[in-house]
């Protein structure tokens, strides 16, 4: 429970399909990121409303220190992602490793039999194989046997993209009961419920960087220090210096400190030169890339190619695809149409309609 309407509105829900439910935060950030936002995510005030919307609901409330895996599986792994000229997806590794991970084990030593957060996303249950009276045959339907995610009904808060690298085991143990709600229907639920929260503005940033300042973050934080570099155009000119590669990322413009006689944007960043590469806007344009350490739903492995629409972040209203395995658990992604600012780094989610079919890591 974040101490937001979603997960409010969540517990509400459980308690009406009636489930016995257990309200637990996880407090992830270090405490230096707590006194820059304290209404944010684990904060003293989201501690606070949750606390209270379990009191109002008469259910059991625990909060959790989870920072040390927090900063070892999210924070470190933002900064080294940074550092390497990747742009990390840092609530992707937190639903993996802490919300449906570390908070699994939790759950085990709580006797809790699932997972439940307020994400706007579908699951999909296997049918327990059973026998029809008249024929003897086995009654099945597509995908029996395996768990399936799905986009959640409201297309405005869908956050399947975020969950795509679940394995089985996990989704058997989630539940999503938002899933088929809208936004307004989440809030309608809490104000039944005169929980404090109904009318709780929501944050959209990343929660250990509320302000948005990724490269000022990590700096304060000592993940990265500044080094001098070069900037150079797309034949190796150099046009400028910077101060880390860590401080940029596909598509920027603004900030690079650098004078050209038209509008250059950053297309490439280069860890192993320690160099930031500029073009002008057609530079950013790709129809092809790698995808690695890929995760499937509606099957343990890719074994030809699939026609699906590829999502190259979050925002990205997605474009049809032609996605074949390679070696490695990998894939090569062929976009049907040339995308603007493919960002090595970044989560590639494959759709088919509503169906995640699976998803892996954009590589440079």
């Amino acid at each position: 429970m974040s101490g937001g309407v979603d997960s409010s509105a969540t517990a509400a829900l459980l308690i009406e399909q009636g489930y016995e439910v257990i309200g637990i935060t996880l407090k992830l950030w270090p405490q230096d990121c707590v006194n820059r936002a304290e209404d944010k995510c684990c904060g003293p005030q989201a501690v606070t409303d949750a606390r209270s919307v379990c009191h109002k609901l008469d259910i059991p409330y625990y909060l959790i220190d989870e920072a040390a895996e927090f900063q070892k599986h999210v924070i470190q792994y933002f900064a080294d992602e940074y550092k390497a000229g990747r742009t990390p997806n840092p609530c992707v590794m937190c639903n993996q490793n802490l919300k449906f991970g570390r908070l699994i084990d939790r759950a085990d030593q709580l006797g809790a039999d699932f997972i439940a957060t307020g994400h706007f996303a579908r699951i999909e249950r296997p049918l327990t194989p059973s026998l029809s009276p008249s024929d003897g045959e086995r009654v099945a339907k597509p995908g029996e046997g395996r768990y399936l995610l799905k986009r959640g009904r409201d297309s405005r808060k869908d956050q399947s993209y975020f969950l795509f690298s679940l394995r089985q085991d996990q989704l058997a143990r989630a539940i999503f009961p938002l899933g088929e709600k809208t936004k307004s229907d989440t809030r309608a639920v809490a104000r039944h419920c005169n929980l404090k929260t109904a009318d709780k503005e929501e944050s959209m940033e990343i929660c250990f960087v509320p302000d948005n300042n990724y490269g000022g973050f990590l700096q304060s934080a000592n993940l990265v220090q500044k080094h001098r570099g070069e900037i150079v155009d797309l034949h190796g000119h150099v046009l400028g210096q910077h101060d880390g590669i860590a401080f940029y990322t596909i598509g920027q413009r603004k900030g690079l400190g650098i004078t050209t006689p038209k509008p250059v944007y950053v297309v490439e960043l280069d860890a192993e030169n320690n160099r930031v590469v500029v073009g002008d806007d057609s530079a950013l344009d790709r129809d092809e890339f790698i995808a690695d350490r890929c995760n499937w739903h509606p099957f343990d492995k890719l074994t030809g190619p699939i026609e699906v629409t590829a999502k190259i972040r979050y925002n990205h209203p997605g474009t049809p695809a032609t996605v074949t395995p390679l070696e490695n658990n990998s894939v090569r992604v062929k976009l049907h149409t040339p995308q603007r600012a493919v960002t090595p780094g970044q989560a590639a989610v494959f759709y088919q309609d509503d169906l995640v079919v699976g998803g892996g890591w954009i590589m440079r």
